[in-house]
């Protein structure tokens, strides 16, 4: 028996494009949910935000290091559904203007760790992905890209 990386991304046709994906049905079912009600809770409040993008492969995840829109050159999170990309709505348009604090509330509501903060509100970071989600905790990443352990 596997997992849902092993049982569902790794079997997606579109495993090594290099195309954005906003695919809902590529996060892990727990995230799924997550993402799913706290673009739902942004609503709620006045808010419109979208799923930019969930699954990244390895090739895209290279592909935006070599254009320099991420200073991750090797695969992260997003390459096992375990993390997202929400951005705000503006005039129908995805926008990353503005304040992404209610990103960050919204995520530690609905148990996901905001690329704000990474987890560690009280700690400087000197990486900041303001719309950036993910389930796992970094300290946990390690042993999920060896490949021994993935929840």
């Amino acid at each position: 028996m596997g997992n849902f990386y092993t049982d569902v991304i790794q079997q997606w046709s579109g495993f090594h494009s290099t195309d954005i994906c906003q695919q809902y049905a590529l996060l892990h079912p727990t995230m799924r949910i997550a993402v799913q009600r706290i673009i739902s809770d942004a609503k709620a409040e006045g808010h419109e935000m979208m799923l930019y993008e969930s699954y990244r492969s390895t090739e895209r995840q290279e592909l935006l290091f070599q254009e320099g829109k991420t200073q991750l050159q090797h695969v992260g999170v997003h390459h096992y559904g375990l993390a997202a990309d929400i951005v705000y709505v503006v005039n129908g348009q995805p926008s990353w203007d503005g304040d992404f604090s209610l990103l960050g509330r919204l995520a530690d509501a609905h148990g996901l760790i905001w690329g704000g903060d990474w987890g560690d509100p009280g700690v400087h970071h000197s990486f900041i992905d303001s719309d950036h989600v993910q389930l796992i905790h970094v300290d946990q990443q390690p042993q999920l890209f060896a490949g021994t352990w993935y929840p």
